[in-house]
């Protein structure tokens, strides 16, 4: 089977397709027949280098976490599923691997796919819709009336923190470029604001600021909060982290959102999908061998939703 791997840190140039063996599934797990892959940021900040504590301390690397498929192989003990079904998922651990013609991987890393997707459309859902509900359900808390601002809605998880929020009962504003507004409410937001002229954290106060692009701050963003506001960020980045745990205790408070690859979530989104409440949004589809230019679209940071590999 094909395989993307990288021997090295740097531009899209440095990504290779190699033919290894194809994986068997241990207990407990299942092996699948990759048939579409989806690329996120955090695709490009490993291949740069950026985030090199995780993916293991050797290469060569592998890439990518978010795969659509068909079951082709099962480990002992597993009687969930059976050869063929469909499916879609997100792989946890570190080092990726799901851009690849087949994967391995736990029965608690995937669901069910949606019957009314195509592969395309399953493989764009998982990290991104993940961290969108858990950052709004379990580190934002959203209930309903909630008041929620949403920076950066137009991206692979904004479009879906649209859309969950809104499942969620929450009453949903979003920032985004003026490109991107009508996206925005064709997808559930209340209002939708151009960050180049509004000011929404002027005499307004939010339940919820979830900062998908971030670049705001939980210190600029803290007087606007509710006396119970939460501000949840998805970015890593050292301040975040720090005010993460400066104000674990009270409100307001910061929240960093670190994604986790959970069955019974994907089944969530599962149903939502197949009743037509959530949708995919894809921004563009390029076949394995056109990786690099994939990667240079989500580089671009103007992709709207999803960009997404087929793979078989």
């Amino acid at each position: 089977m094909r395989r993307v791997e990288y021997d090295r840190f740097g531009d899209p140039s440095v990504l290779v397709l190699r033919d290894v063996p194809s994986p068997s599934p241990q207990a407990h797990e299942v092996r699948v027949r990759v048939r579409a892959a989806a690329l996120n940021p955090k695709d490009v900040l490993l291949r740069k280098g950026r985030m090199r504590w995780l993916g293991g301390a050797r290469f060569p690397r592998t890439m990518g976490y978010d795969f659509a498929g068909e079951v082709d192989a099962l480990g002992e003990g597993v009687d969930a599923l059976a050869v063929g079904d469909r499916v879609f998922g997100m792989l946890g651990r570190h080092a990726g691997g799901a851009l690849a013609e087949s994967l391995t991987c736990s029965l608690g890393e995937l669901a069910v796919m949606p019957a009314r997707l195509s592969f395309e459309e399953a493989a764009g859902v998982p990290l991104a819709a993940l961290t969108a509900l858990q950052g709004l359900r379990d580190s934002g808390r959203v209930k309903p009336d909630d008041a929620v601002l949403i920076n950066g809605a137009s991206g692979g998880v904004g479009v879906y923190a649209i859309q969950i929020a809104r499942v969620l009962g929450a009453r949903v504003t979003t920032l985004s470029s003026e490109a991107n507004l009508a996206l925005c409410a064709r997808l559930g937001a209340h209002e939708t604001l151009d960050y180049r002229t509004a000011a929404p954290f002027a005499q307004r106060r939010w339940d919820c600021v979830f900062d998908v692009f971030g670049n705001r701050s939980y210190g600029e963003v803290r007087p606007s909060l509710a006396p119970l506001g939460i501000y949840v960020t998805t970015v890593p980045a050292a301040r975040n982290v720090i005010d993460h745990v400066r104000t674990a205790v009270g409100f307001p408070r910061a929240r960093l959102v670190v994604v986790e690859s959970r069955g019974s979530d994907l089944e969530h989104l599962a149903d939502w999908l197949d009743a037509g409440i959530v949708k995919p949004v894809i921004d563009s589809v390029f076949d394995l061998a056109d990786l690099a230019d994939a990667q240079r679209r989500v580089e671009s940071r103007r992709a709207r939703g999803k960009v997404v590999i087929r793979v078989g």
